[in-house]
């Protein structure tokens, strides 16, 4: 305690000299980076390094919580790994960077493989899948299966690889394919082509005489395993009458090809002939008459079609009192006092005809007609069977003594009685044809039903 140099050495600043002398154990013991550190030195290490232990010891009392060295990173790394911690170095090598290949690898498909993912449809994909199958050839496939749209080779090739090593097409094109309908997928393998197994089989079957359906049912019964299973007798029938046609069965010989002579079908000889060989001499006579008889009948035809609109409506006189019968061409017939108009088309007119305006039903036929429009009404028949008269005329019309004004509509009966300023007619229909009528459209509703 007397000491002053002991009760002051907690805060005695002590400079380093060049006279005071370190002892060479320390310098083995220090530990120094060759980097520059730039940091402020703690009071301790300034009392380490400018004294020794022996010296030091009995003069500075030691610190319960010494504080700890910071040690260079040089230093650090080399205790890190001595103690079994690892480095940043040691962590960059146990988690090592993905390298350019694997985050290529990693990456999704590129757009030259998913640019046709809309046009081929699962109904394409289960086809292409189907024929390659059974065909083992993409050149077949192109040339044999007829696609939604019309894709060259290249393009079959790319997409079947493309199912082949490309899981995320593939995944989308089988769960596609899955959701088809059991109908869609019968039609598309039920077109499939025919392997080479396949056709030796139906080959081998002898082309004369032409064999039963039970043949094919018993061959598809006995190579079940060769034939695909969407294969039927009648498919297979019908292929092997394909093969028959050109000539592909084992005892069929192509003609010609054995010193045989071929036989031209006529449908080739009557390509070949010229129609000026057929051709005879010319008779001038004949050909004028056939010219002048043509010439006579264009005419005739010119002539009954701009009388067409004549014959729509025929008028007769009245003879009597008793009923006339119908002929199978009238439709109904309006009786007035002295003359009657047949009925002959579904539509007809009725008015007043003059120079500007014809009308199929002429009025004044029948007496005055100054009061009557020119075109007063329309009578029309219907595909049920019904008339209705249309008054398209100023004044009205009176059907059984009901007025029916301008622009209304009204149903015309059997014996219906018409009246237009002051001109009385009756309507009379022939129930025969008009039955039959009904009969017709009665059938085309239940058809179209």
């Amino acid at each position: 305690m007397d000491n002053p140099t002991a009760s002051n050495s907690v805060d005695i600043d002590f400079p380093l000299t060049p006279t005071m002398e370190v002892s060479s154990s320390d310098n083995n013991k220090r530990r120094s980076s060759s980097r520059s550190i730039k940091r402020r030195k703690f009071d301790d290490e300034l009392v380490e390094y400018s004294f020794s232990s022996k010296d030091v010891e009995p003069m500075v009392k030691k610190p319960q919580n010494n504080r700890s060295r910071t040690l260079s990173q040089s230093n650090f790394y080399e205790a890190s790994s001595s103690a079994g911690v690892p480095s940043p170095i040691d962590k960059r090598r146990i988690i090592p960077r993905p390298s350019s290949k694997k985050s290529k690898k990693s990456k999704p498909p590129s757009h030259a493989a998913t640019k046709d993912l809309g046009r081929w449809k699962p109904t394409d994909d289960l086809a292409l899948i189907t024929a390659v199958i059974q065909s083992n050839d993409l050149q077949h496939v192109h040339r044999g299966i007829k696609f939604s749209c019309k894709f060259t080779l290249q393009e079959i090739q790319q997409r079947w690889y493309s199912l082949l090593y490309e899981p995320t097409i593939s995944k989308l094109a089988m769960s596609a394919m899955r959701n088809l309908h059991p109908d869609v997928i019968a039609n598309i393998e039920s077109k499939t082509l025919y392997s080479k197994e396949e056709q030796q089989l139906l080959a081998a079957i002898k082309s004369s005489p032409t064999p039963p359906l039970s043949v094919f049912e018993d061959l598809l019964n006995k190579n079940s395993l060769v034939f695909h299973r969407a294969r039927t007798p009648k498919s297979l029938m019908s292929h092997w009458l394909l093969m028959k046609q050109y000539y592909l069965l084992d005892d069929q010989t192509v003609p010609g090809t054995h010193g045989e002579k071929s036989v031209i079908p006529f449908s080739e000889l009557e390509e070949n002939m010229h129609d000026i060989e057929l051709q005879g001499p010319k008779d001038e006579a004949l050909e004028e008459e056939l010219f002048l008889s043509d010439r006579k009948e264009k005419k005739e035809i010119r002539t009954l079609e701009a009388e067409v609109s004549r014959w729509q409506v025929l008028v007769d006189a009245v003879s009597g009192i008793a009923p006339q019968e119908f002929d199978n061409h009238t439709l109904a017939v309006l009786k007035g006092r002295l003359v009657r108009y047949l009925m002959r088309s579904r539509q007809i007119t009725i008015g007043r005809t003059t120079k500007d305006l014809s009308v199929d039903v002429d009025l004044t036929l029948e007496g005055p007609a100054s009061k009557v429009s020119r075109q007063q009404g329309t009578i029309r028949l219907r595909n049920n069977g019904d008339f209705f008269i249309m008054n398209e005329g100023k004044r009205a019309i009176y059907i059984d003594g009901r007025p029916i004004l301008a622009g209304n509509k009204y149903r015309l009966n059997d014996n219906s009685v018409v009246e237009i300023a002051g001109l009385r007619f009756v309507f009379l229909i022939n129930m025969e044809l008009i039955s039959v009528i009904r009969q017709e459209a009665a059938k085309m509703s239940m058809a179209n039903s």
